[in-house]
C-alpha cells in the first residue's frame, strides 16, 4: 500500500481531486455560518416584536411623531436669521455613524438600473444562459477529468472514457454548448433593443434551443461510443448531429432578420452587423466542412484548417466582437469610442480572417503558395485586433478609476487585454521559424485557452454579469464574482503559461532530433501546473453557476425593524402577517 501511495501519479490525483473537496467544504462553512446569522436575527426578530407589542400608547405617538420628523423635506431657507437652530427634523440623524470600514473600498456590484423588457424574451434569455453555463459545468468538468489523465493517464481503464473519446467531448461541448448557446441567447437580447422593437418570434428562439441542446447531447454520447467524424478537430461530430446546430442557426438568422426588418429605428447598429454576418458564416463554415466533395488527401486538410479557424474567428470570435460593442457601452454608460474603427475592424477581418487556416499546416504538402498567403493574412489580422483593441480601451478612457470600485469591469479588460495579446501571439506562431518550433506541441492548446477562455469566455463572463442584474434586478454576492474572477484568471494563467514554458522546450528537443519519450518526460511538471490551472477554472465555474442563480432567484432576507417607519409598520401588521 505504501508503494501505491509513493506512485506520483496516485498522489496528484488524490492533490487534485482534494481541491473541489476542501472547496465544497469552505462553501459548506459559509452556508453553516449564514444559517447560524439566520437563527440569531429570527432570535432577535422575536425579541423586537415582544418590545414592540408592549409599547404604551405614548411610545407609539413618538415613534409617529419622529417618523415624519425623518421624513421632512427641506424648504429651502432653514439657515435664514429668523429660524433658531435646532434639530427636531432629524436632519443630522446618525451623523457619526459608519456603516463602512474607513480605510477600504466597497465593491460596486453593477451601474445602472432594471430594464423592462417582455417576459417571455426574458425568460428566453435566461433559458439560453441557464443551459449554456450548464454546458460549461459538464464540459470543463470533462476537461478537469483529462487534466488529471495527463498526470495520472492510469486513472481508468474505460474505453468510453478514454483520452481520445473524452478530449473532443470537451472541446465540442465548449464550443458548441457553452459558448455557442450564450452567444445566441445574448443576441435575442441585443438585436431587439438597438432596434427598439421586440423578437420576432420567441417560440423560433425556443425551436433553436432545443435544437442546440440536442446537437450537443447526441453529439457527446456518440462520441463517447466511439461514433465520430474519422478526424478533424473540432468537428468530431456526425453530419446528422451537427445538421440540428445548422437548422438551429438558420432559422434564428431568419429570425434576428425579420426582427431586425422591423426595427423603430433608421440605422443598423454595428453590432446587428457582426452577430448576423457571424451567424452567416457558421453556416457557411459547416456546409463546407460536411460536404463529401473534397474530404479525401490534400483538399480535406485544407478544408480542416477552414473550418478550425473560421469556427473560431469567424463564429465565436465576431460575434463575440459584436456583442462587445453594445455591453461595454452599457456597462460604462458611455458611447463606443468610435463607429468607424469598429467598421474597419468588421471589413477587414472578414477580409483576413477567411484566408489564414493553412497557417496550421506549414511545412506541410500543402502548396507553398496557400502556406505563404495564410501568413501574410495573419499578419494583416493586427489591423482589426489593433483597431478594435484600441477602440475598447478608449471607450474605458476616463473609467478606470472604476477598476477598483467594480466586479464586473475587470472582466471587460481582461477579456480585451486577451484579445490583443492572444490574437497577435496567433500571428507569431503563423511565421515559418516559430511555426517549427512550437506548432504540435502543447503550445497550440495553450493557444487555444488563451483565446477560446481568455477572450471569448471572459467576454461572456462580462455580458452575463452586466445584463442578468438589470433583467432581474438581483445582484450576485461581490466576494463570489471576486472569487470568480481571481480563479479563472490564475487559472488561465498558470495553464497556458506553464505549458508554452515546456513547449518551447519540447520543440527545441524535437528540432535536436532526441528521442521523442524525453519530449514526454520533460512535460510531465508542466502537465501538473496545466492540471493545477485547469483545477482552479473549474472551480471559478462552479463559483459561477452559483452566482447566476443568486441572479435569477430572489432571496428572503430576514429584516428587523430599526427605524420608526418600520417599527410602526410591523405595529400595523397583523400577527399572522409577521
Amino acid at each position: 500500500m505504501d508503494k501505491l501511495f509513493n506512485e506520483p501519479g496516485l498522489q496528484l490525483t488524490i492533490i487534485l481531486l482534494a481541491i473541489p473537496i476542501i472547496f465544497a467544504i469552505i462553501l459548506m462553512l459559509i452556508r453553516v455560518n449564514r444559517m447560524i446569522k439566520d437563527v440569531m436575527r429570527k432570535i432577535e426578530l422575536k425579541s423586537v416584536n415582544e418590545k414592540i407589542a408592549g409599547m404604551l400608547p405614548e411610545e407609539i405617538s413618538a415613534l409617529e411623531t419622529r417618523r415624519q420628523e425623518l421624513e421632512f423635506q427641506l424648504s429651502g431657507n432653514e439657515l435664514s436669521p429668523e429660524t433658531r437652530v435646532k434639530d427636531p427634523k432629524g436632519i443630522i440623524d446618525k451623523t457619526a455613524d459608519v456603516t463602512d470600514i474607513r480605510f477600504l473600498h466597497t465593491k460596486r456590484k453593477s451601474a445602472g438600473g432594471k430594464i423592462e423588457i417582455p417576459t417571455e424574451e426574458k425568460q428566453l434569455i435566461l433559458w439560453y444562459l441557464a443551459c449554456a453555463i450548464f454546458w460549461l459545468f459538464v464540459g470543463t468538468s470533462v476537461g478537469f477529468y483529462l487534466g488529471i489523465k495527463f498526470v495520472a493517464p492510469d486513472a481508468d481503464h474505460i474505453s468510453w472514457l478514454s483520452f481520445g473519446r473524452l478530449r473532443p467531448v470537451h472541446t465540442n461541448m465548449v464550443f458548441w454548448g457553452w459558448s455557442s448557446m450564450a452567444m445566441v441567447g445574448f443576441s435575442y437580447y441585443v438585436v431587439p433593443r438597438v432596434g427598439n422593437t421586440r423578437i420576432f418570434s420567441v417560440r423560433t428562439g425556443y425551436t433553436t434551443l432545443a435544437l442546440m441542446n440536442a446537437a450537443v447531447l447526441i453529439g457527446s454520447i456518440f462520441l463517447m461510443s466511439g461514433i465520430n467524424n474519422s478526424g478533424g478537430e473540432y468537428r468530431e461530430y456526425i453530419w446528422p448531429v451537427m445538421s440540428l446546430f445548422a437548422v438551429g442557426i438558420i432559422i434564428t438568422v431568419y429570425n434576428l432578420l425579420k426582427t431586425i426588418a422591423a426595427r423603430k429605428t433608421e440605422e443598423i447598429y454595428v453590432s446587428n452587423w457582426y452577430i448576423v454576418a457571424a451567424m452567416m458564416f457558421v453556416i457557411t463554415i459547416l456546409v463546407v466542412a460536411y460536404l463529401p466533395f473534397w474530404q479525401q488527401g490534400l483538399g480535406e486538410t485544407i478544408v480542416q484548417g477552414y473550418f478550425m479557424h473560421q469556427g473560431v474567428g469567424m463564429w465565436f470570435m465576431f460575434l463575440n466582437l459584436g456583442l462587445m460593442y453594445y455591453f461595454l457601452p452599457q456597462e460604462l454608460n458611455s458611447p463606443v469610442y468610435s463607429y468607424s474603427l469598429s467598421i474597419l475592424a468588421f471589413w477587414t477581418q472578414i477580409l483576413f480572417y477567411t484566408l489564414i487556416g493553412t497557417h496550421h499546416f506549414i511545412f506541410s504538402a500543402i502548396p507553398w503558395w496557400m502556406q505563404t498567403v495564410a501568413i501574410v493574412a495573419s499578419v494583416g489580422m493586427v489591423i482589426p485586433v489593433a483597431a478594435g483593441s484600441v477602440n475598447f480601451m478608449m471607450t474605458i478612457r476616463g473609467s478606470w478609476h472604476r477598476l477598483k470600485l467594480s466586479y464586473v469591469l475587470p472582466f471587460y479588460v481582461v477579456s480585451i487585454i486577451f484579445y490583443f495579446t492572444g490574437s497577435m501571439q496567433g500571428t507569431v506562431e503563423a511565421f515559418r521559424t516559430t511555426n517549427l518550433l512550437w506548432h504540435f506541441t502543447d503550445f497550440t492548446v495553450a493557444h487555444s485557452h488563451l483565446t477560446m477562455y481568455g477572450i471569448i469566455t471572459f467576454m461572456l463572463f462580462s455580458f452575463t454579469y452586466t445584463l442578468i442584474p438589470r433583467l432581474t434586478s438581483l445582484q450576485p454576492p461581490s466576494l463570489t464574482v471576486g472569487l470568480h474572477f481571481w480563479m479563472a484568471l490564475i487559472g488561465v494563467l498558470l495553464y497556458t503559461i506553464s505549458l508554452m514554458i515546456g513547449s518551447t522546450e519540447k520543440g527545441m528537443l524535437w528540432m535536436a532530433k532526441k528521442p521523442f519519450i524525453e519530449s514526454v518526460v520533460l512535460m510531465v511538471p508542466y502537465w501538473l501546473w496545466r492540471a493545477i490551472g485547469g483545477t482552479m477554472m473549474w472551480i471559478s465555474h462552479i463559483i459561477f453557476a452559483y452566482n447566476f442563480y443568486r441572479m435569477i432567484k430572489p432571496r428572503k432576507e430576514i429584516l428587523v425593524p430599526q427605524t420608526p417607519a418600520e417599527i410602526l409598520q410591523s405595529i400595523k401588521l397583523k400577527p399572522s402577517d409577521k
